[in-house]
This record gives structure tokens, C-alpha cells and sequence, in this order.
């Protein structure tokens, strides 16, 4: 398949899952069990389509680490179990590690708890020429957080600031940040991974019932889901509060991890072809060097 093909068929794939415009957008007008038309008999054109895009994806990271001009930032936010991990592992399989680095962010320590929200996460942003990816991100703090405000004691701000906007705030924060990232070469790309509570409990069991999975699983897991509409809610809103042109987000269908790989690998794809990559022009200069170490060389 022709690299511009799959480029328009990836871009036609993904608009009904990215959003800009956050005014209109409602969490529910996505359905997790979404598999965009492809029925089971269809599912081998899919894989193929997803190995030809990682194919895809491995020269166009090829050609952004020798460029040396634009960074790529994804950022993946999702409850748990809805897959992040293995659409990055999957998706990413044909980058160079070396222009690749995926960073995971837990609960904040001591150190971070000194700094403001965005600090350990703008430390860990990816350089020119490479490809970062983020496993949670600062979007926590407008997540987690607002599900548990109590969380916000142990920041030690000071107290006139932690008032009833500031979720609201910290969103803006965010919106603005994500613009100077991409004013100053950084393209930001952020996908919420969208699994229903159902299968979520099904991925559960599985990881219970598997010994092979057992360490998957964490009894917070369950915790956390007793506050599935509460985060439901603040994925909606932080949504909404952030999505714009330079950073959309895309809500990805995530029941089913083939089409939710798919997806992502499309998202991507569609990044990294609007930068017009392409490998440095050599001058006549260069060209004039080259032909004297070749000429060199075999003389030898």
C-alpha cells in the first residue's frame, strides 16, 4: 500500500474520534465498543493496515531524528486496564529506541510535591528529532485530583490559592502550555483511551483469573472504579477544556485493542505527515566532501 494512500485513509479513520472543539464536545457521543465499520471478517484488512502504518511509522521517525527540527508529544490518559500500554507497545514496535522514549508518571514524590504541577512533566519533554510519550501526564492533576481533592493538601499550596476554580485554572494552564509547546517546535498529540465499565471488569477477571497476569492487578484498581462516573466527569471536562487544533485530543474506542491500536497508529501517522519530513538536504559543498572521502576510501 502506497505510503500517501494510507495517509488519506488514515486521516479519513480518525475524524469521527478527534476533537478540536471542545464547546461541543460530550464523552457519551463515543462508544467504547466502536470498531469504525470493520465487522469480523474485515479484521485481517485491519491488521494490515496497522502493520503497514507502524512500517510507515518507523520512516517518518527516521526522517524526524535526522531532520533535528520538530519533537513529537503523546500523551495517553485512560482508566485502568483500558489498554495504554499495549496500543504504545504495539504502535511504537517499529521506532528506532533510540529516537523513541516513553516516560511513565506516578504519584508525585517529595521532590515534585516542591515544584508546580507541570514541573516533572516538562522535564521529561522529548528533544528534537525524537518522539516522547507520556503514561499519564499532567493531566492527572485535573483528574485524579478533582476525583480526590483531598489530594491537593498534600501539594502544601498556599491555601488562598486552592479555591473552587481550580480545576478550571489548572485547565487553562494546561491549554496554554500545550500552545507554547507547539510554538516552539513540539507537536503535541493526546489520546484518551475510551473502555466501557463492563469490559473493564472483564479485564479484571482476567487478570485475577490468569496467574500470569496476577501482577496487573492492584486492589486500588477496584477503589478506583466506585468512582467511575466522578472520573467519567472529569475526563469530560478536562476534554472540553483542552482540546484544541494544535493539541486534539482523540477519544479513542478502546474495547476492542485492535481497533483501538489502529486508531492510535492513524492519529499518528497523520501527525507526523503534516511536518513535510524529510531526510537533510545535502549542499554542493557536501556533496564536493563526500566525493573526496569516497575517492580516499578507495585509494585505500
Amino acid at each position: 500500500m502506497a505510503s500517501n494512500d494510507l495517509v488519506e485513509r488514515a486521516r479519513r479513520f480518525i475524524k469521527p474520534f478527534r476533537v478540536t472543539d471542545g464547546e461541543k464536545f460530550r464523552l457519551k457521543d463515543i462508544d467504547p465498543g466502536d470498531t469504525g465499520g470493520i465487522d469480523g471478517e474485515r479484521k485481517p484488512e485491519a491488521k494490515e493496515m496497522l502493520q503497514a502504518g507502524v512500517e510507515l511509522l518507523a520512516d517518518y521517525q527516521d526522517m524526524l531524528y535526522a531532520q533535528d527540527r520538530w519533537s513529537l508529544l503523546l500523551v495517553f490518559q485512560a482508566m485502568d486496564a483500558a489498554g495504554k500500554d499495549g496500543a504504545i507497545k504495539h504502535v511504537m514496535s517499529g521506532v528506532n529506541p533510540q529516537g523513541c522514549q516513553v516516560t511513565s508518571f506516578k504519584q508525585p514524590g517529595p521532590q515534585e510535591l516542591d515544584h508546580d504541577f507541570l514541573w516533572r512533566c516538562n522535564a521529561a519533554l522529548p528533544e528534537r528529532g525524537r518522539i516522547g510519550i507520556f503514561n499519564r501526564s499532567y493531566y492527572e492533576e485535573v483528574l485524579v485530583v478533582r476525583v480526590h481533592p483531598e489530594i491537593l493538601e498534600k501539594q502544601r499550596l498556599p491555601k488562598e490559592l486552592v479555591t473552587d476554580d481550580i480545576f478550571d485554572e489548572r485547565c487553562k494552564d494546561i491549554r496554554r502550555y500545550e500552545k507554547y509547546l507547539s510554538r516552539n517546535g513540539t507537536v503535541v498529540r493526546k489520546f484518551f483511551l475510551h473502555v466501557s465499565k463492563d469490559e473493564q471488569k472483564r479485564r479484571f477477571l482476567e487478570r485475577l483469573e490468569n496467574p500470569e497476569k496476577n501482577w496487573k492487578f492492584s486492589a486500588a484498581d477496584v477503589r478506583e472504579r466506585g468512582h467511575w462516573k466522578e472520573y467519567m466527569h472529569a475526563y469530560e471536562q478536562a476534554i472540553r477544556a483542552t482540546a484544541t487544533e494544535e493539541a486534539p485530543w482523540y477519544v479513542v474506542p478502546a474495547d476492542n485493542k485492535w481497533f483501538t491500536r489502529l486508531v492510535v497508529a492513524a492519529a499518528i501517522i497523520d501527525a507526523m505527515d503534516s511536518l513535510k519530513l524529510h531526510y537533510p538536504i545535502v549542499s554542493d559543498a557536501q556533496r564536493a566532501e563526500l566525493a573526496k572521502a569516497r575517492a580516499s576510501l578507495l585509494a585505500e
